[in-house]
């Protein structure tokens, strides 16, 4: 019986495999794209400093390149926050660190108290 079912499920576990694969790529180029932005602002930050560049041309390129990052990183939240909740086997998704702590609190808040 368990050898039908690993037959007649493995093309489902493929598939699944296959959408983590593109899941794990996509979040891998937004963290390499703000990366790169990330570089682009030091050395902004560095033709400043040294004078190369004027204070109107820092802001206007500065301005690009935050919202290009904003961009990036909005994009980006939603795919890298699922976690497992361990006790009864459910997935949560979670679009911040701070939506992931609310309900963490909530949670907590709503377990019932322990009895000694």
């Amino acid at each position: 019986m368990f050898l039908v079912d690993n037959i007649l499920l493995s093309p489902v576990r493929g598939i699944v495999w296959v959408s983590r694969e593109i899941a794990n790529a996509a979040q891998q180029e937004l963290v390499d794209q703000a990366e790169s932005i990330t570089t682009e602002l030091s050395e902004l930050y560095m033709m400043l400093e040294t004078g190369r560049i004027t204070e109107a041309e820092f802001d206007a390129q500065e301005g690009e390149l935050l919202d290009r990052l904003d961009e990036v990183q909005g994009d980006g939240t939603v795919a890298a926050n699922e976690e497992k909740d361990g006790d009864n086997g459910r997935w949560h998704i979670y679009n911040s660190e701070h939506d992931r702590a609310g309900l963490l609190a909530e949670t907590v808040s709503a377990s019932p108290p322990v009895r000694g």
